[in-house]
């Protein structure tokens, strides 16, 4: 009887110490490619998704359309997205760039205006009491009040990204995708699992970064309380007197 050869990669293993240390580089590059897909994609999904959700709060009459669209682009499945824009960008990163940011729009846009309709009336009133204008009091007011509503759509967007990635290798922009469909082409078990492994630790890395950025930008709610407009001179009553 032959005896099983001593190479982890020759046995073809799930796990196999030696595939990470002889393909270190290849994996570096995949994943700096899938980081900056997703990056840019959830980017410029919310550069996008805030105007609309701003709008939507506005003419209230845009809420409809604006949900449904975004709706509707969420459910377009991705092989048919990706294939609906390859007219427009052909076989490209910015294909999966543009066609992941169009799937962040239902998310993003829904809480963000969600985010912004839990906004208490009383800071609204403070804040206008206060002679703030509607630019000011969106930004200072609105939007750090709508900031964890905000970034629960926007955890959600980034991990959803970093899954959505990997079907981009179908045009050979899947950063880890394109490791996971030659491994499963060729039934190369370590590359398979290893790239499915970083794909998982990736999403949580993402996942973890943007919760600590929103413990960063909403102090107040580890103090228990709301954020106080800027003091600034405050009305007259009837008597003369400042209240």
């Amino acid at each position: 009887m032959t005896a099983p050869p001593d190479d982890c990669l020759a046995r073809n293993d799930w796990i196999c110490g030696d595939y990470l240390s002889t393909r270190r580089q290849i994996l570096l590059d995949a994943v700096g490619q899938h980081v900056q897909l997703t990056v840019v994609s959830v980017g410029l999904g919310l550069v996008i998704a805030v105007p609309l959700a701003l709008l939507a709060r506005r003419r209230r009459w845009t809420v409809g359309p604006v949900l449904g669209i975004t709706t509707v682009l969420y459910t377009i499945p991705s092989l048919a997205m990706f294939s609906l824009l390859l007219p427009v960008y052909g076989l490209s990163a910015t294909l999966v760039v543009v066609g992941l940011a169009l799937y962040s729009l239902t998310l993003l846009v829904r809480n963000i205006l969600a985010g912004l309709d839990g906004v208490p009336a009383g800071a609204t009133e403070a804040a206008r009491g206060m002679g703030y204008g509607p630019m000011r009091q969106l930004l200072t007011v609105e939007l750090p009040l709508a900031v964890p509503a905000a970034m629960a759509g926007l955890r959600i967007a980034t991990v959803s990204a970093v899954a959505l990635t990997t079907v981009g290798a179908i045009v050979g922009y899947g950063g880890l995708g394109n490791l996971i469909y030659a491994g499963m082409n060729s039934y190369f078990k370590a590359q398979v699992l290893t790239a499915s492994v970083l794909c998982v630790l990736i999403a949580v890395a993402f996942d973890l970064l943007l919760l600590g950025l929103e413990r960063l930008l909403t102090p107040w709610r580890r103090a228990g309380r709301s954020p106080r407009p800027a003091r600034g001179r405050r009305p007259l009553t009837a008597s003369g007197r400042r209240t």
